[in-house]
């Protein structure tokens, strides 16, 4: 009898110790704590808690929001020279990602701005310490397609490569956080207020126009220590806007107006306006210049058809000629949006910004008293259209 109480008590000690031990495993080693869990259409939020003594704190904030995200490796190799000609591309970046760290970790931050373009987002998290605190991004899924010098003219993704491995994928990650997000600041800041008994206090602030909904928030000393996620939603209202495939939101009211001014000048050049929409929209409001372009398209739409009924009407279409060149921009159509893709959006207003140049020049010379008087032929044309305008106008004033 004596024997079995003593087994029943030892049973019990190993079961004691083993739950005691289990429960020191599953507590965090770091507390973390929230004042909001709420916020509309950004605020600040208070960040809080304790890790153990004489370790930096890093916290990690991610949209729940997924957003597309790619980059164009075209850059030629070091050693042998060659250019990879390789297409990243993720559906599930976080719509907002980004890391705080502590307050001396500023310096790094400041030299990776002074960098310009060059700058390395592996290269910085890596001198702050905060490479080992880098999570949420890094497990997301990347595709891979090898293209050609030909295929990226054209706007190809070229053939699927075969997947990564996980520290190939994470160092992707890295280069299409940099690709998405483009400035240091946008996803590194040194915020986190530390103590030498391990407590800390980061004053975060979330601009507004970013995603709606779940944010999650992590704190880290190093891949295995680490907090429980908390989390706080980010709410918008009308007019505010949620872009889905921008992962940014905007109010309404600015590109509606700014668009009706748009129209009625592009519509007078006979154009769609998208020519002046397209920079203005990529300069005033943070999109993505391949989210632009694309938007902008179907807005065209309604004023090119409105523009198309009304010179039908007062007689200033060629048909025949309009066909034959809308062909053309029926092919180029399908090469656009896939070229895109390919290319920076610093590429991207470059190209455009030299076009317009071009263009302005060309339409101003065309229109200086030298040229005119050169050419007979356009000066009978724009007599004809005069007088074809007045024609329409007695004839709806008569009507």
């Amino acid at each position: 009898m004596n024997a079995l109480k003593k087994t029943l008590i030892i049973g019990v000690l190993v079961l004691l110790t083993f739950s005691t031990a289990m429960a020191q495993e599953e507590a965090p080693a770091i507390s973390l704590n929230l004042d909001k869990t709420v916020l509309n259409n950004g605020g600040d939020i208070i960040v809080s808690g304790k890790a153990p003594a004489g370790k930096p704190v890093f916290i990690e904030v991610w949209a729940e929001q997924k957003v597309k995200a790619s980059r164009f490796d075209s850059d030629p190799d070091k050693e042998t020279g060659k250019r990879p000609y390789i297409l990243y591309l993720t559906e599930a970046m976080p719509a907002y990602y980004k890391i705080f760290m502590p307050k001396d970790r500023q310096p790094a931050i400041d030299a990776a701005k002074n960098e310009g373009k060059k700058w390395s987002f592996s290269k910085t998290l890596k001198e702050t310490g905060a490479d080992a605190a880098y999570s949420a991004p890094g497990m997301i899924a990347i595709d891979r397609c090898q293209a050609s010098l030909m295929g990226s003219i054209i706007g190809s993704r070229g053939d699927m490569l075969c997947p990564m491995d996980a520290s190939e994928n994470k160092k992707s990650s890295m280069q299409l956080v940099k690709a998405r997000f483009r400035s240091p600041e946008k996803i590194m800041g040194a915020d986190v207020d530390m103590s030498p008994d391990g407590t800390f206090t980061a004053h975060i602030k979330i601009r507004k126009g970013l995603a709606p909904g779940k944010y999650m928030v992590a704190a880290r000393v190093d891949k295995d220590i680490k907090s429980r996620v908390a989390s706080f939603e980010n709410t918008i209202k009308l007019p505010n806007i949620y872009l889905s495939n921008a992962g940014t939101s905007l109010n309404l009211l600015g590109p509606f107006f700014l668009t009706l001014a748009v129209s009625i000048f592009g519509v007078l050049m006979g154009a769609g306006g998208g020519f002046i929409l397209n920079p203005l929209l990529l300069s005033i409001w943070p999109l993505p210049h391949t989210i632009v372009a694309g938007t902008v398209m179907p807005t065209v739409l309604f004023s090119q058809g409105s523009g198309i009924y009304n010179y039908s009407k007062i007689k200033f279409i060629h048909w025949k000629l309009g066909i034959s060149i809308g062909l053309a921009m029926l092919a180029g159509s399908f090469i656009g949006p896939k070229l895109t893709e390919l290319i920076t959006l610093d590429q991207f207003k470059f190209v455009f910004g030299w076009i317009l140049i071009v263009l302005a020049a060309l339409m101003f010379w065309q229109t200086t008293p030298g040229y005119l008087e050169k050419n007979k032929k356009e000066q009978a044309i724009l007599k004809e259209f005069k007088k074809k305008a007045e024609e329409a106008a007695k004839t709806k004033a008569c009507s």
